[in-house]
Order: structure tokens, then sequence, then C-alpha cells
């Protein structure tokens, strides 16, 4: 064994993030010559169960690391999500078209990757919306339909979906998965003290209850804490509160009103005032909070919007029954995410807010990346780290700026919403892509990485779901494109025939399971 080999990876934290990375490195470990995966984690620090949104990504991630898809739906509460819907951020509130809806769904725009069918929808913008008439999900959507049948195997489906899930029972699947199928060695203790060799990269961790733990790479998954890249190495955070406001949150678990009551196959978003709604439906219940500006909102403030958001929504709902958590986050990113041997994934990485539910994939882009370009010594880590580092930063900023559109097209009118129109606080390079889309639809070489966070398929179900349509002729259709529209139709009406809802479809693979691939 040569010195400076990278043999041991050390993960510090658990979570999400933390057993996603062990999962993920323990289960290719052709990637990493066979490194050997400790997590050490606190045994004092919760993972926060609020109800948690991911990506179809994640169903990768899962068959990667080895979990079956039924074992995932029946041990983490966890529903099928086919995208968001955003509920009041058109227009102001006060008029007469308030409260008007639309999907960003999962599913691309029919015909997508050969036509951009975006501005032949333009002449019939005003008799269906963008999302209805490009894309089937929608209606599966509306109507709480799953996104496939029990006839489906494993992770397979008609439509594209991600989950929506129990952060804590999830945290505790991968774990238990982790230890017992692929070797991860599980460390309950607090790191007492980060250890540098004289060349300043980590030699050990220092703990009260094992002693000091040695690894050649260490992975700062601590979340907010951020034991190894802000406490021990201090590098800062690069806040963004400058663009977006959001820095608190009130969440709240909800039962339903009984074990019939439609699961929903979306997040939805509802505009307030200072912020939005989130409310996620999983199978037992649902998670429920307000993400909003302490500039412009109190604590208790949040408070009562969630509370009166909750009676709208279950009119037989005891509130006085309902525990409300606080939440606060500073949105931003890491100057750098790897630094010497510690690289930094998860909310230790950095947190913008929930919307768009963007944190869990970075988890994931973040640790695909790594394994991408794992380290066989410690002297290929600068350049590796550099790349790294160029790669989370463009994802970041795409981020930022996609979760910004939300908020500069809307039309509402209080202070917190004038603020966000405000020009000074909008990235230039989305200033000119919203000067360019005033003349032209967004489409494939707009964003032209093989790995994009955000396609401009993304960029459109906003733009036009929030009604920023384009300044030039209508076009007229020829018979090919009127041709996706109707199939799209077809897609839509079989369907709606065919698939069950998601409570169905949950409620069997609890009992009968599905088909392993």
């Amino acid at each position: 064994m040569r010195k400076n080999d990278i043999n041991h990876i050390v993960i510090i934290g658990g979570g999400s993030a933390g057993w996603l990375s062990a999962g993920l490195i323990a289960a290719q470990s052709h990637l990493t010559h066979n490194a050997k995966v400790t997590l050490i984690e606190s045994p004092d620090v919760a993972t926060l169960g609020v109800g948690e949104g991911t990506w179809p990504t994640m169903r990768k991630t899962l068959k990667t690391i080895g979990i079956s898809e039924t074992q995932f739906i029946r041990e983490c509460d966890a529903s099928f999500k086919q995208g968001s819907r955003f509920d009041g951020w058109c227009d102001d509130p006060t008029s007469s078209q308030s409260n008007e809806y639309y999907y960003h769904p999962f599913s691309l725009p029919v015909g997508y990757q050969n036509i951009n069918i975006a501005p032949y929808w333009f002449a019939q913008h005003e008799a269906v919306s963008f999302s209805h008439a490009v894309a089937s999900q929608t209606y599966f959507c509306d109507h709480h339909k799953a996104p496939k049948t029990h006839l489906h195997s494993d992770y397979q489906a008609q439509a594209n979906y991600g989950y929506h899930l129990d952060a804590g029972k999830f945290a505790h699947l991968l774990m238990r998965h982790c230890v017992d199928k692929l070797n991860v060695t599980h460390l309950l203790c607090h790191v007492d003290e980060v250890i540098n060799d004289d060349d300043g990269y980590i030699n050990a961790v220092s703990t009260g209850d094992h002693g000091l733990i040695s690894g050649d790479l260490f992975i700062d998954c601590s979340g907010h804490h951020s034991r190894l890249i802000d406490k021990h190495y201090k590098i800062p955070l690069q806040t963004q509160d400058h663009i977006l406001f959001n820095d608190r949150a009130v969440a709240v678990q909800v039962p339903y009103a009984d074990d019939q009551q439609e699961i929903v196959s979306y997040t939805k978003a509802t505009a307030q005032d200072t912020g939005w709604i989130w409310d996620i439906g999983l199978q037992t219940r649902r998670g429920v909070g307000m993400v909003y500006s302490s500039e412009y909102e109190s604590t208790q403030g949040a408070k009562d919007k969630l509370i009166s958001y909750l009676k709208t929504t279950q009119h037989e709902l005891d509130v006085s029954q309902l525990t409300i958590r606080e939440l606060s986050f500073k949105p931003g990113y890491r100057t750098q995410f790897w630094h010497k041997n510690c690289i930094a994934i998860g909310m230790s990485a950095g947190f913008i807010e929930p919307l768009e539910a963007s944190a869990l994939v970075m988890v994931e882009l973040s640790l695909n990346t790594l394994l991408a370009n794992f380290p066989t010594h410690r002297n290929a880590m600068p350049q590796l780290s550099k790349r790294f580092d160029q790669q989370c930063h463009y994802r970041w900023q795409r981020i930022i700026e996609f979760l910004k559109l939300h908020y500069v097209l809307s039309k509402r009118s209080s202070d917190y919403w004038q603020a966000h129109r405000n020009t000074n606080t909008i990235p230039q390079s989305l200033l000119d892509n919203l000067a360019l889309w005033q003349y032209q639809s967004p489409w494939l070489n707009d964003f032209d990485r093989a790995q994009e966070v955000f396609s401009a398929a993304s960029y459109q179900f906003v733009l036009y779901g929030m009604k920023y349509l384009p300044e030039f002729p209508q076009m007229n259709m020829p018979a090919a494109i009127i041709e996706h529209f109707t199939n799209n139709q077809q897609t839509a009406k079989q369907g709606l025939a065919n698939l069950p809802t998601n409570r169905q479809l949950l409620e069997h693979i609890k009992k009968f399971g599905l088909q392993p691939i």
C-alpha cells in the first residue's frame, strides 16, 4: 500500500446527505478501488422529518445503492411526485384572476428533443395552459394519478417521477442498508478535534468514544454545522440573500382527515405576501411549511399564515394539536467545496431555499461528479478539486437564477415581491436571458451542458406558466405540430383511464409490492 493512496473515506455527519454519500460510494467500490468507508454521526443531531421532495434522479440513485422501490416506499412513508404546482404566483391577489396556478412537471414537452413546440402554442395560449398543451403528466397531477401501474417494475413508469419522503425514515433505511449490505462502518460519537498533517491535509479526527479515526478523504455532511469545511478550514459561505431573500421557515406535520384522503402527486407551492407555503403529501400525513424572509415577516406572522392555510385545506383540522417547528438558514454556498482532502456535500456545501427541491439532487450530482473523477492519489487532488469546484459553482449559479425566475415574473404587489423584481437583485445573466426570451423561446442551446440542473424545458414551464410570452408574430401550425398536440391529449386521456390514483398504487405496493427489475 503506497503512501498517499486513497484507502479510507471518512464521512462526517449522517442524515440524507451522509447516508446517500456512504451508499453511493460503497455501492460503487470499483470506482474507489475498494476504499473503506466510515461514517461518523453525532448521537445528538436528529434528522428533520418535515417531508422532503426528490427529483427523478433518485430512482437511479436508489437502484445503484441496491434498495428496491418496494422497500423504499414501504419504509419511508414515500409517495410519488410528478412535479410542482404553483398557486397564486402569477398575479396580484387583488385581481379578478387571482389564485391561478401552473405546473412544472417532470416530463419534457412533447417532441422536445426534436422540435421546440413552445412557439406553436402561443396562438392558443388563452385556450389551454402551456403545461396542459405539451405535457400529459399535467392532467395526471390534476387527478392525483400515479405515474405508473402495479404492472410496472421497480423504478419503471409511464410518466417521469421522483418522490416525496420522510427524511428521518429515509436516513434510517439508508443507514441499515449501508451497514448491513455495503460494509460501511458506522460510529456514533462526537468529533472533538480535527488533526492536520504538515501539508494541511486532514490526517485524522479525534473522537471521545473511538479515539483517533484516520482517513485519506474526508466528506463533510454535517449540515449547517459544517464541522470540517467551515469550523476547521474556515471556507466562507458566499451568501445569496441579496438575490433570494428567504432565510426562515416554520413547518408542521399534518395528519390526513381520513385514510382515503387523496395524496397529491406534486409539491404544491402557494404564494404568500412574504414568502410561500409548501404542501407535500406522504402516505400517512402531509408535510407543510412556510418559507419566508425575516426582513419582511415575523415568526408569529409566518405561523399565523401557515395556520390560516391549513384551515382552508382541511376544515376539521384541530390546529391546537399540531407542533410547529421553527427553522432558520442562511442562503448561500461555499467559495470552495473541495479543499485539500475535504469535500463538502449537502447543506455543509450550501442551501438556498426549498423551492424546486434542489437540495437532494445537489447531493446526488456532487457524489456522481466525485465518483466520476475519484482521486487515486493525493497528488491528483489539486486538479480534481479545481474541476469539482468549477462544476459545483456553475450548478449553484444556475439554481439561483432559476429560483429567482419564479419571483421576477410575479405581479404580486407586496413589498417582498416588489423587492424581488428590483433589477439590482437579479443576476445579469438572467436579465440577459429574459431580454432574449421576449423575442424567442428558450431551447436546447440555451443550457447545453451535459448535466444541467434545470433544462430549457424547465424555463419554458415557468415562463409560460407565469404568462411571460414572447413578442413575435404567431406561427402557423404544420400538420406535424398539430399531431404532437393531438398525441399529447390522447396520451393524457389514456393515462387518466388506465392509471390508478397515487393512494391506490401506494396501497397496492404496501400489500403486494412491485416486481424487481
